[in-house]
Parts: structure tokens; C-alpha cells; sequence
């Protein structure tokens, strides 16, 4: 798909803030922090929309993006970050959670985004087991992996394909914000779920 125009459409910084309208629909980015959310958000787009940090969990808000007029990108707050106070974690899980129970609706599909370099952390198995109670079957986006050999990245995907099915998983898909591998997966992804609405 040619990304001709995006903005920043809208951004839920607090309880009382009303989500956008729904147009076509939308696909939320989830992540633990440092997942290089904010960069596979602007490798997707081909610009900088989304602020780029070293310092983890810069994005304390849900930032819509409004893409070709049509649809939405949703940045969600990073999560497990264990360097912020408890109370900042306890305020990103509300907002995730209110995210998640008032716009499930329009949700086309789930991005979860997981470092391809570890095994899952607490943080990953806990947001991918909410989103099974919650019946949301997730696409997960494995990335950096222009950061693994060729033997770590056999490995890697191999205890992926074993683990993730656990959690209801059935899609997912190994990229490089930095190489661009795959990232015409995910838009293929969000395409077909696009078509669908037609």
C-alpha cells in the first residue's frame, strides 16, 4: 500500500479524552519498552511520525495516526518498564486496558510487538495471555532481527514456534525496522483486513 498521507490525529492522554471516529478502522502497536515500536511505526510509514528514544517508555499516551484519510495506526504505551515508579505502570495498564475494552470494535488486528533477541519476558506473557482472555488473537511482529546471526535467528524462531501457539498465536512474523525485511508482511496484513470491509 502507497502511504500518501498520515497525522497525527488524535492523542489520549487522560481518562476523559474521546477516541476519534472510527473510520475504516484501526491496528494497534503494543510492545514492551525498547521494543522498537516508534521505529517500526515510522519504517511502516517511511517518515518520522513517531518520536524515537533511547530511554525507555517515551510514549506515556495513545497517539492516533490517521493513514491515507481511511484508517488508523494506534501507539500504545510501552509496557514493563521497571525503571518508572509503580504508579506510572499502574496508570499505563489503565490506559491500555480502557484501550482495549472500549475500542475492541473497531480493532482489525493486534500488533504485538516482541524483541526477537530474548525469550519472553513476564511482561510479553502476561499481555499475550490478557489479549487470549480477551479473545483478541494478536499478529506478533518479532523485531530486530537484522540483530541476530543466522544460527541465533534459527534458534530464536524455533522456540517462537514452539511457545506462541501456547498463547493462541498463529501468525507472526520476524522484521527489521533497520533492513525493512518483511515489513510488506505486515502491510499485507493490514490490506487484507482492509479488504475484507469492501
Amino acid at each position: 500500500m502507497k502511504v500518501e498521507d498520515v497525522r497525527l490525529e488524535k492523542v489520549i492522554a487522560r481518562p476523559g479524552d474521546r477516541f476519534p471516529e472510527p473510520k475504516a478502522g484501526e491496528f494497534p502497536f503494543v510492545g514492551r519498552s525498547n521494543v522498537g515500536k516508534s521505529s517500526l511505526l515510522n519504517a511502516l510509514l517511511g517518515k518520522k511520525v513517531a518520536f524515537v528514544s533511547k530511554n525507555p517508555g517515551k510514549t506515556r499516551s495513545i497517539n492516533y495516526y490517521l493513514i491515507n484519510h481511511k484508517f488508523y495506526f494506534v501507539d500504545l504505551p510501552g509496557y514493563g518498564y521497571a525503571k518508572v515508579s509503580k504508579k506510572e505502570r499502574e496508570e499505563w495498564r489503565k490506559i491500555i486496558e480502557r484501550y482495549f475494552h472500549e475500542r475492541d470494535w473497531n480493532i482489525k488486528t493486534v500488533f504485538s510487538l516482541i524483541d526477537s533477541r530474548h525469550e519472553l519476558m513476564d511482561s510479553d506473557t502476561q499481555l499475550l495471555g490478557w489479549l487470549q482472555s480477551l479473545g483478541i488473537q494478536p499478529t506478533v511482529v518479532l523485531t530486530k532481527v537484522d540483530k541476530l546471526s543466522s544460527t541465533e535467528r534459527n534458534r530464536q524462531l524455533s522456540y517462537f514456534e514452539r511457545v506462541l501457539p501456547e498463547f493462541g498465536v498463529e501468525h507472526w512474523i520476524p522484521c527489521s525496522s533497520v533492513t525493512g525485511e518483511n515489513l510488506e508482511k505486515i502491510w499485507t496484513v493490514i490490506v487484507e483486513k482492509l479488504e475484507v470491509l469492501r
